[in-house]
């Protein structure tokens, strides 16, 4: 495979806007985000339109999910090899057409086939997002853009209960949809008018790999099928035999993967390139960041509206603050990372993240509510701060003509991160709970004090948990700083010419 020569910092420029391209992908990712937490505040509605349970219509997000998740890296690869303009092109035009036959569903099982044309169409897009405005800016840019393309991240985050809350206030659910379709139409218009194919795709392999259909066949089944067994939609028996045989077929699938992309010419995922110290490493604290920063998304709204009892827009507005403090630290970490090294605002991401596991581990149900906000404030700052280091370490560490489906892979990690996390926090309250005698809905939870002390000791052991993932992550910014910085000491004496 043959990468592209490395151009001079200059060659980006060239007299041209830089922000201007990296603004018609940013307007995608903005919507992609908002549009999946705008589609989980619809569910009621659109359960109530369709007459199907919430347990029914919790399907629009679980295929949402398992499409994105399993065509990911696919998409990525298949950008590396045909320009990635065309599959971010190609995405925004399947992801409008899926929302446009949302919008117009007659019946609900097309609703649910439209909503996976959609996420196919978004799986496109997030493949490729990241390496399209990386390969536009220079590699000295790296966390600036990461730390803007982040804060974008969180806009979307913010603004999308928020916009679909005001819309379904006066209109019907579909409207949520249809509204989806004006920052599409504008990001489709600006990806004809300011994409360039050599740019958004410089350091692209120049002859031509074939696509590797087994590697992303195999890996899309492996990825399902671990997303349905720590999801378990089913509510299959644990220790049944169809579970213990699916995550047996799975370890199959996933040992065969490694076999195939090993040994064919022309892999999806070139496993070798995880010879590169940073890039595991990098990628490893992700995995183990996300899955930890699961349990703020999931048990803190649990917490603030079950068990304290407050309005859903006090408890959004605290909420809120991580957002915010995402949002902050994404651009400066990712401005100031540029210039003292990424590994530094990694350990502190990770040291921050720690702080706050602890803190939420040792509070009570009557804290007082200042002291949470701090809380959220201070784990939005370390959320958006080792979450830019680490992606910008694993990209800067990547091959340049494999920059979509590493691309493909932060994200990758990211989604399965935040199912395990998911999985794993649920079971540890519920867990927690029954051993205590209490399996009640969560509405009777906050009337019995024992039943809130039972939740209250399943929330205190989560945290601690989510403690020890921001502890790995920790040592793992800690040993690459130190290995950095060993490696730098090592300076070869200069040689004095004799006169």
């Amino acid at each position: 495979m043959t990468e592209q020569p490395q151009q001079p910092v200059a060659d980006y420029a060239d007299g041209r806007n830089l922000w201007i391209p990296f603004s018609a992908v940013g307007i995608s990712l903005v919507t992609m985000v908002a549009s999946m937490s705008m589609t989980v505040v619809a569910l009621s509605e659109i359960a109530d339109h369709f007459g199907v349970t919430l347990g029914s219509v919790s399907w629009v997000v679980i295929v949402q999910g398992l499409v994105i998740t399993a065509l990911m890296m696919p998409m990525g690869r298949l950008g590396d090899i045909i320009g990635r303009k065309k599959i971010h092109m190609a995405g925004l035009f399947t992801f409008a057409t899926g929302t446009v036959i949302t919008a117009l569903s007659p019946s609900f099982g097309l609703l649910i086939g439209a909503q996976i044309v959609a996420a196919i169409g978004n799986s496109m897009l997030q493949s490729v997002g990241t390496a399209m405005i990386l390969s536009v800016f220079p590699p000295s840019d790296r966390g600036k853009v990461l730390g803007t393309q982040t804060t974008m991240v969180a806009i979307g985050m913010a603004a999308g209960p928020i916009v679909a809350g005001i819309i379904l206030q006066f209109l019907p659910w579909q409207s949520i949809f249809l509204v989806l379709l004006i920052p599409i139409t504008v990001a489709i218009v600006l990806g004809f008018a300011v994409l360039d194919e050599k740019r958004v795709s410089r350091g692209m392999a120049t002859d031509k790999p074939p696509f590797d259909f087994v590697g992303a066949i195999v890996s899309a089944l492996v990825v399902v099928l671990v997303v349905l067994l720590i999801n378990n939609p089913f509510r299959i028996a644990v220790v049944s035999p169809l579970m213990i045989g699916g995550a047996l077929f799975a370890v199959i699938l996933s040992a065969y993967f490694v076999w195939w992309e090993l040994h064919t010419e022309s892999p999806m995922l070139e496993l070798r390139m995880f010879k590169n110290r940073v890039l595991s490493m990098a990628s490893t604290a992700r995995l183990f960041g996300f899955i930890g920063a699961a349990a703020f998304f999931l048990l803190m709204p649990i917490y603030l509206i079950s068990i304290r009892g407050f309005e859903e827009a006090f408890a959004g507005a605290v909420l809120f603050l991580s957002p915010v403090g995402l949002a902050l630290s994404a651009q400066i970490s990712g401005r100031l990372g540029d210039k003292f090294g990424m590994t530094l605002f990694m350990t502190v991401g990770f040291g921050s993240f720690l702080f706050t596991a602890l803190a939420l581990a040792f509070i009570s149900a009557d804290s007082p509510v200042w002291i949470l906000m701090v809380i959220l404030f201070v784990n939005g700052v370390g959320l958006g701060t080792w979450n830019v280091s680490s992606n910008s370490m694993v990209m800067g560490a990547a091959p340049k003509a494999a920059m979509g489906v590493v691309s493909a892979l932060t994200n990758l990690t990211r989604n399965v991160g935040s199912v395990v996390g998911q999985a794993i926090m649920t079971s540890v309250v519920v867990g927690v709970m029954l051993s205590r005698g209490f399996d009640i809905p969560l509405s009777e939870v906050a009337d019995n004090p024992d039943a809130t002390l039972a939740y209250m000791a399943g929330w205190r052991t989560a945290f601690l948990l989510v403690a020890v993932f921001a502890l790995i992550g920790l040592v793992i910014a800690l040993t690459t700083r130190l290995r950095e910085e060993s490696t730098r000491d090592k300076v070869v004496p200069t040689q004095v010419p004799q006169k």
